[in-house]
């Protein structure tokens, strides 16, 4: 016999009113388990040189974000995160009905520490199978005092000075208090009397004396950043043993926030030059200049001498110059693009910030075009499903697929194509296919349908995967390819896509310009 099946574990609870003898062992029974998902809190905190040792996937026939390839003995792991996991929220902020893109941009931008919200795959299933509201599912764990922190950017008055003071908590080891003059810069900044001070310029105040806060605060000139807490949230986040970061933070006050512009293209291009250049401090950046009167640029907010910090959700950095003129002529006649002025570079360095953790969605009053840059990768999506429409009206109408075997020879910045991926629909497609690029030569055409990579299907792979395997293939890439109309006829008519019924790329005519010139920006 098993020991596990001869006995039954009884909790007690010992009452040191009534002595020890029987009586005071009072029987606990057992709490019912909770019937309904229950989210868990993972924290990753990763050293300089580590990765969160985890992937992000959308996947056919599963719903939300899906956490896979968990590395073993790794932060994720350590963490508690598991493969299978869906994500509700990303520090906080509920991503579920995001797009991937903007999740994992968000999990890449918010530093070496990331708090993330996971239900179990199975769990997140059923929710959405019974119509679960998941953003209150997300919110509850919370608790109803929750607030955030706050990150205040105070400007030294040239009267009043700072206008807060801090004093240490009695009996409380690393916690301070901070109260700001009424009135003064400090309380216009958003700080609260009576708030918990967790960060100040850059460093954490529970590895600080008061002395060295006040040396700190003293020594400051111009401004000071500081995140606080009132005493309920702070004790939301204790009880839920979670840190708290900037990255979790209001940041209304904060100074040199990023733009999200969405700009679309005229004639005669965006109406900017893009330079690689150096900053006074040894930099290289990418930098806006020469922002003609009256451009899309102009009229979405761009300003002469700004950085340029994303194309398309892509981050800048580490590209060269001709790497990203291509994700810009990759983007056809809308892109969206995040600016900020060159002297937020120094000042979120210094305090060991992301600036895109503080990005702001700018929408331009001034009207660029009767239909405004969309900022959703969906919108390309759509563009290609409104010819499939017309296909499908009548199951009986022929329709002449286009199949072609295209050979790309890798250029200088690539193949010259973006792949896209409509989940819960068969195929990966071609998204976008840069002018005079490997892909536009070798016969690549926007919204083609790729059946096979270098020999292989991949109609019922996920993205990520297709993706890899055309790296596996080095230098030279094989795609069969069929255009979306005529891949939606075949498969509603049974017809095999195979190599065999390919046309080849020289033998297909289209209408476009083998050597197109260098659009302005």
């Amino acid at each position: 016999m098993e020991l596990g099946n001869a006995m039954e574990l009884t909790k007690f609870v010992f009452n040191p009113k009534e002595g020890i003898d029987n009586p005071t062992m009072v029987i606990i029974e057992d709490g019912e388990r909770p019937s309904g998902p229950s989210p868990r809190l993972c924290v990753l905190k990763k050293e300089d040189g580590e990765n969160f040792g985890f992937h992000l996937r959308v996947e056919r026939g599963l719903c939300g974000h899906v956490v896979r390839h968990v590395d073993p003995w790794g932060v994720a792991e350590k963490a508690g995160l598991r493969d299978g996991d869906c994500v509700l929220e990303v520090n906080e902020l509920f991503v579920a009905d995001l797009g991937h893109v903007e999740v994992a941009r968000r999990i890449q931008e918010s530093g070496s520490q990331l708090c993330m919200l996971v239900l179990d795959g199975e769990e997140y299933e059923q929710a959405v199978a019974q119509s679960q509201n998941l953003k209150e599912l997300a919110s509850a764990q919370r608790g109803g005092d929750w607030s955030p922190p706050r990150l205040c950017h105070i400007t030294r008055d040239h009267v009043t000075g700072l206008g807060f003071s801090i004093l240490p908590v009695e009996g409380e080891k690393g916690k301070f208090t901070i109260s700001p003059v009424s009135g003064g810069p400090a309380e216009k900044a958003g700080v609260r009397k009576g708030d918990r001070l967790i960060w100040i310029d850059g460093a954490l105040a529970c590895e600080l004396t008061h002395t060295a806060i006040s040396k700190m605060v003293k020594k400051c000139s111009d401004d000071m950043t500081v995140l606080v807490i009132d005493s309920k949230g702070e004790m939301s986040y204790t009880r839920r043993r979670m840190p708290i970061l900037p990255a979790l933070a209001d940041a209304q006050s904060m100074p040199y926030r990023p733009k999200r512009l969405h700009l679309e293209r005229a004639p005669n291009g965006y109406g900017f030059l893009l330079r690689h250049e150096r900053t006074p401090a040894g930099h290289k950046v990418h930098m806006l200049r020469e922002v003609d009167a009256g451009s899309p640029a102009e009229l979405a907010g761009v300003k002469d001498g700004e950085l340029l910090l994303e194309v398309n959700g892509e981050s800048t950095d580490g590209l060269i110059h001709e790497e990203v003129v291509s994700r810009f002529r990759l983007s056809g006649q809308k892109v969206t693009i995040t600016t900020m002025a060159l002297n937020g570079q120094e000042f979120y360095t210094k305090l060991g910030l992301s600036p895109l953790l503080f990005t702001e969605d700018h929408c331009s009053t001034k009207k660029q075009t009767e239909q405004p840059a969309s900022p959703e990768p969906s919108a390309a999506v759509m563009k290609l499903a409104a010819p499939l429409a017309k296909a499908q009206e009548d199951p009986q109408t022929q329709v002449q697929p286009s199949i072609r075997l295209c050979v790309l020879q890798r250029g200088a910045v690539g193949f010259g194509f973006h792949l896209g991926y409509v989940q819960q629909k068969p195929g990966t497609f071609i998204n976008q296919v840069a002018p005079g690029g490997p892909g536009e030569r070798s016969g690549l055409l926007q919204g083609d349908v790729v059946v096979e990579v270098n020999g292989q299907n991949v109609e019922e792979e996920c993205l990520e995967d297709v993706i890899l395997l055309m790296k596996m293939g080095g230098n030279t890439l094989s795609l069969l390819v069929v255009d979306r109309p005529g891949y939606e006829w075949m498969k509603q008519n049974r017809e095999p896509i195979s190599a065999e019924k390919a046309v080849k790329a020289s033998e297909v005519k289209e209408d476009v310009n083998p050597s197109p010139t260098k659009p302005p920006f």
